[in-house]
């Protein structure tokens, strides 16, 4: 990141209050409500107690100073129009002076869809991209710019549709769920409680060496992060995955996570000279323009 966090310069790369909620632009009030509430409830100042006060004060501005302002921007009817309105001038303008090149992999995709898959393909994008996009700040900073390529995209597919139609829910989720385990009680005093983490890292592992559904893999260790975000092999092995799923991105984003868990991490070094990572230096990470924090302290 070039520019001091929270600077003016920083805010003005999150234009797109879509982007900035994880949102589709065919979200109508109900919709972007929820996921305001959802966005807020994960940056509650209670959730970070127990963590350092550049973690409290970084949420805390990023609530403040983005989400915040775009919600406000998105909660009326008369915003939401005025807003589409505008990306869709951006649309004509791009339409006129040439798109381009795009960054995201999604957006890419989106792209080259068929006219009846657009609304499919487009909806399970952004739910895929909105449920990591504030796990951490490298996530945010990301995802947010795909979003907005995906909304921009979006309005360029759609341009001889007059109306975009809101919905209340997307089309489909990016993702059918996994099943919900529930832990109990053992019954046993003296017996560890099952680590559920473990167990769906160990069914990506298997999913793995069967070269079977990527995707499934990914739900998998999405799960197994949840629930224990500080195992660096869980990162590894989901940037793995979305590599084999040709988002080098997201990838890039999860080999560096389990780089900073775990330096000697043997997956993440095996990719990290192909991918041209390259981690902060504690020199570096001194520095007000490389802080960097992560949602994973948070309970779930």
């Amino acid at each position: 990141m070039s520019q001091i966090l929270f600077s003016n310069e920083w805010l003005k790369q999150y234009a797109d209050p879509y982007a900035i909620l994880g949102l589709s632009v065919t979200a109508d009030d109900r919709r972007v409500l929820k996921r305001y509430r959802d966005v807020a409830k994960r940056l509650h100042p209670d959730a970070y107690v127990q963590a350092l006060p550049e973690v409290r004060q970084t949420t805390s501005q990023l609530f403040a100073r983005l989400v915040s302002p775009a919600y406000q921007k998105l909660k009326q009817d008369k915003g939401r129009a005025e807003y589409l309105a505008m990306l869709r001038f951006r649309v004509r303008r791009m339409n006129r002076d040439g798109m381009p090149a795009l960054q995201g992999e999604f957006a890419q995709q989106l792209l080259r869809q068929p006219p009846p898959q657009v609304e499919t393909f487009y909806e399970q994008a952004i739910s895929r991209l909105a449920e990591t996009q504030f796990h951490s700040l490298e996530l945010f900073e990301a995802i947010a710019p795909q979003l907005e390529e995906l909304n921009l995209v979006y309005l360029k597919q759609k341009m001889g549709e007059p109306i975009i139609r809101e919905k209340r829910t997307g089309i489909v989720s990016a993702a059918p769920s996994a099943p919900v385990e529930i832990a109990t009680i053992p019954s046993d005093p003296g017996k560890a409680a099952p680590d559920y983490a473990q167990r769906h890292y160990d069914r990506a592992l298997e999913y793995t060496r069967r070269n079977s559904n990527w995707a499934m893999i990914v739900r998998e260790l999405k799960d197994a992060i949840k629930l224990d975000p500080k195992r660096s092999e869980f990162h590894s092995l989901l940037a793995k995955a979305y590599l084999m799923q040709d988002l080098p991105t997201m990838a890039k984003v999860h080999f560096k996570q389990a780089l900073k868990l775990n330096p000697k991490d043997p997956l993440a070094l095996q990719y990290a000279t192909r991918l041209n990572i390259v981690l902060d230096t504690p020199a570096t990470a001194q520095k007000p323009t490389s802080k960097r924090f992560s949602f994973f302290g948070r309970k779930p």
